[in-house]
């Protein structure tokens, strides 16, 4: 593989990627094709080598744009995804145009250009909540909201060509991640800034000690990578960052951190039905050789220090569309 597609390559995970891959991979030439929605910023890809990669603007709901920008590919990641569970909530539209039709429609160019790999990442979210123990790869779906219902329906129609037409598809299902770059709508790169600016931290009333697998974003990369040079065509592989903790944890990890107190914590409605624990076995990828690296302190810390170092990334970010959808989602807090 020397030319690979990266969907959604201007997003959060999706330019970790792009970054780590041609960093490690001399010979590789990465088309990055993203919507560049709300979450896509060019900024995140700004550094890499412009003459091993191509930026192309475009939709995975819009097949002729999709399948222009694919020919010479010999592979494709998709990245790309309407990804945030409050905001499926609100409505539920996009998500199913990009991560079903649009899954749909890259399985579709695959199968026409004969490409050699396709790995579609996904989310332990699809699996629904677990009280006790972890999910691995043969545990069936039950997702609980719009969003993990969206990805799973998409999953669905991954592993239905595989069976029908042979494709050479990989799904993968990361833990919650994070790191930098992360658009601040998530739990974590928003409460590290909005404790940077003293303002509060709106923490979810009844889900204070829910659980959630904090995977950093290189090893979740790592992981994909792992997946696509040496997992098996119609495999799924969990990536789980092992590094569990409650919400509450997390809000006073990084209220320390940032040198303030729980003053600034505010118990919000809860969100419907939110799911108490994610946990997944990533024996299977293990065994092909891959391992989280970072310790979480480490990589909440490392988090916590770019964000303060990158105002001007985020700055922005806040004061223009989030701030609409923030005051929707949560109110005006005091």
């Amino acid at each position: 593989m020397k030319r690979i597609m990266v969907t959604g390559g201007a997003g959060f995970i999706g330019s970790a990627f792009v970054r780590t891959m041609l960093e490690k991979h001399a010979d590789w030439h990465i088309v990055n094709f993203d919507k560049m929605t709300y979450a896509g910023n060019k900024d995140n890809v700004k550094e890499v080598d412009p003459d091993r990669h191509t930026f192309v603007q475009g939709d995975i709901a819009d097949k002729d744009t999709l399948r222009k920008a694919l020919e010479g590919c010999d592979a494709i990641v998709n990245f790309a995804a309407d990804s945030h569970v409050d905001r499926s909530i609100m409505g539920a539209t996009s998500f199913i145009d990009t991560n079903v039709t649009g899954v749909y429609n890259i399985l579709e160019c695959v199968r026409e250009f004969g490409m050699e790999r396709a790995v579609f990442v996904s989310t332990d979210e699809v699996y629904g909540s677990i009280r006790e123990g972890s999910f691995t790869e043969e545990d069936k779906h039950g997702p609980r909201n719009p969003y993990s219902a969206s990805k799973a329906g998409g999953e669905l129609m991954v592993l239905a060509y595989r069976e029908t037409y042979g494709s050479p598809v990989i799904i993968t299902r990361g833990s919650n991640t994070y790191g930098p770059y992360q658009y601040p709508e998530k739990v974590m790169p928003l409460f590290i800034t909005n404790a940077i600016d003293d303002e509060p931290l709106p923490l979810y009333k009844g889900g204070e000690h829910n659980v959630r697998d904090w995977l950093y974003v290189d090893d979740h990369a790592s992981g994909i990578e792992c997946a696509l040079l040496h997992g098996e065509p119609g495999e799924i592989y969990n990536i789980a960052g092992e590094n569990e903790r409650e919400n509450i944890v997390l809000t006073h990890k990084i209220l320390e951190l940032t040198g303030k107190d729980e003053s600034l914590i505010r118990l919000v409605p809860d969100r419907p039905g939110h799911d108490f624990r994610y946990s997944i076995d990533a024996s299977k990828l293990k065994s092909l050789g891959w391992e989280p690296t970072m310790n979480w302190d480490e990589g909440v810390a490392r988090t916590v220090d770019w964000y303060r170092a990158n105002e001007a990334w985020w700055r922005p970010i806040k004061s223009g569309e989030f701030k609409e959808y923030y005051l929707k989602q949560y109110g005006a807090l005091k």
